[in-house]
């Protein structure tokens, strides 16, 4: 039987042909603006997402479709001159949301503006608009280019603003509870522990936050020459008393629509678990004088390490696991990309297994010979606080931040992050906004979480 609701559906209007961009920065942002405004008058007489018949969501998907290949194609011509026109010629630090919402102010049309996505936020993961995957595109074509994806890298690497108005307190007090994450510095050891209990310390953006602020302070800090990362002990009925690192992504969070592209997906990764591997930048133009290298972190992986906390174990220098712990990254599970370890995990652990545990959610048990390539120590629970204070004792050695510099420029060149980057910000922002994504998270931990155990990958 026909469907009676696409019957009634007035047929949309033909998208007209895409401009044709030249040099003329000033005379192509006109064109675009012009078009994409055409394009959201088309989608605006349709329904929401989520009421949409098959040939109505056939249609956005058709408008979609133009919209975001004139955006491409802009962005192809003048990635370089959108960011050199929104940070005045590369002489200011914008951090990724700055960046993306002067773009909307500034060229309308290419992203969607601050109200779009404050919208958009209120609303559950299959009802959005994927106004993200617009902004995956702009990230994409600024990261693609080395001299702008370069200057973007460097402004994420700077301290945030938070962390530099609370570090006179932490210097005076060495401790501060920023809500998702505590920091304390006992001797010259800073320990960062993520503190959402209720999820089993799963990260949302909240706790990227939290985290990033936790980082910067251990860096800026002149006390501190190590760093620790710890999951908090629980008060979970299953977990209760124990520490656990992490488990991953607050898939909840990804199933409302309340995990952020920007503020999750890509901070996470630009913001502090870069700053794990490569410290903060101070804004030197010569980056040889600005050679902070960072500080040497560790890692205390205590009773499991999913999806995202196991992304980030990969950059930590010294990782010490309990021996009832495990190690997982069920990728597949959740539909997305986890993050950078696609780029990282290979190198670690090899190409086969590293597609067992993206593919096939291997899970690793930390006192198994096959999680010698994820973790450097086992130890039984009740030591694994010992065994951090003597790897600490060791890495506190003058001579460790220029080895430890060195080793990051042999295998991770800037330019080999920034090309992963760009391709991540595209791939990663259609991910979440494809519909297998939230079947996904309905079939696999919204209709079967329990209150007694973490899904089969995060929360």
């Amino acid at each position: 039987m026909d469907n009676p609701v696409s019957e009634r559906a007035p047929k949309l209007p033909r998208v007209p042909e895409a401009p044709s961009f030249s040099d003329d920065y000033a005379r192509d942002i006109r064109l675009l603006g012009a078009y994409i405004e055409i394009c959201e008058e088309r989608l605006s007489a349709l329904p929401p997402p989520t009421e949409r018949s098959p040939a109505q969501q056939g249609d956005a998907n058709q408008v979609n479709y133009a919209a975001r290949q004139a955006r491409h194609h802009f962005l192809d011509r003048h990635a370089g001159h959108v960011y050199d026109d929104l940070t005045a010629g590369r002489n200011q630090a914008l951090r990724l949301n700055e960046l993306v919402f002067a773009a909307a102010d500034r060229l309308p049309g290419l992203v969607p503006t601050r109200a779009q996505m404050a919208a958009d936020h209120q609303l559950p993961q299959a009802a959005k608009s994927g106004g993200e995957v617009d902004q995956g595109i702009f990230f994409a074509y600024l990261l693609r280019q080395r001299a702008t994806g370069e200057h973007l890298l460097r402004s994420m690497l700077a301290p945030t603003p938070r962390a530099l108005a609370l570090l006179p307190e932490f210097q005076r007090t060495g401790h501060l509870d920023l809500g998702q994450a505590v920091v304390q510095r006992d001797g010259c050891v800073a320990e960062v522990t993520i503190c959402n209990q209720h999820v089993l310390n799963a990260e949302d953006d909240a706790v990227v936050e939290a985290l990033e602020t936790a980082v910067d302070l251990a860096l800026l800090d002149d006390a501190v020459s190590v760093g620790v990362l710890r999951g908090s002990a629980l008060a979970h009925s299953r977990y209760r008393g124990r520490r656990v690192f992490g488990a991953g992504i607050n898939l909840t969070h990804l199933y409302e629509g309340r995990i952020t592209f920007v503020d999750f997906m890509l901070r996470r990764e630009l913001g502090y678990i870069r700053k794990l591997v490569h410290g903060l930048d101070h804004g030197s133009t010569n980056t040889l004088l600005d050679p902070s290298g960072g500080k040497p972190w560790i890692g205390a992986v205590e009773t499991f390490a999913i999806g995202g906390a196991t992304q980030v174990a990969l950059v930590l220098d010294h990782v010490i696991a309990a021996s009832d712990a495990y190690f997982s990254l069920p990728a597949l599970a959740e539909g997305i990309i986890p993050g950078a370890a696609n780029l990282r995990l290979g190198r670690l652990v090899g190409r086969r297994m590293a597609q067992r545990l993206i593919f096939f959610g291997e899970r690793v048990a930390a006192a198994t010979p096959e999680a010698g390539a994820l973790c450097d120590e086992v130890r039984p629970p009740e030591l694994v606080g010992r065994a951090v204070d003597t790897a600490a004792d060791q890495l506190g050695d003058q001579a460790v931040p220029a080895n430890r510099r060195m080793l990051h420029l042999a295998e991770e060149p800037n330019d080999l992050f920034r090309d992963y980057m760009s391709r991540y910000a595209l791939e990663q922002a259609e991910r979440l906004h494809s519909p297998d994504v939230v079947a996904k998270l309905r079939r696999t931990w919204v209709d079967r979480r329990t209150p007694a155990a973490p899904s089969g990958g995060s929360e």
